[in-house]
């Protein structure tokens, strides 16, 4: 059985911690943006969401885009 180097085995338990926190950090940055989305679309009235062009069952999707892309 052939051993296989991997780069994650040289890095130290604090270089991982610090890359366990940023990766945190980035996940809670983009729900707080879908949240933050979703919420202010949907306390847009039919009427405004019409101008936009915007179905209101379109708004999850509409905010999951915002936050993650395409």
């Amino acid at each position: 059985m052939a051993y296989i180097s991997n780069a994650q085995n040289t890095l130290t338990f604090g270089q991982r911690f610090e890359e366990f926190r940023t990766r945190m950090a980035e996940a809670t940055a983009k729900r707080k943006t879908y949240t933050r989305t979703v919420s202010e679309l949907s306390n847009l009235s039919n009427r405004e969401l019409a101008d936009l062009g915007i179905y209101r069952s379109e708004i999850k999707s509409i905010a999951f885009e915002s936050a993650y892309g395409a």
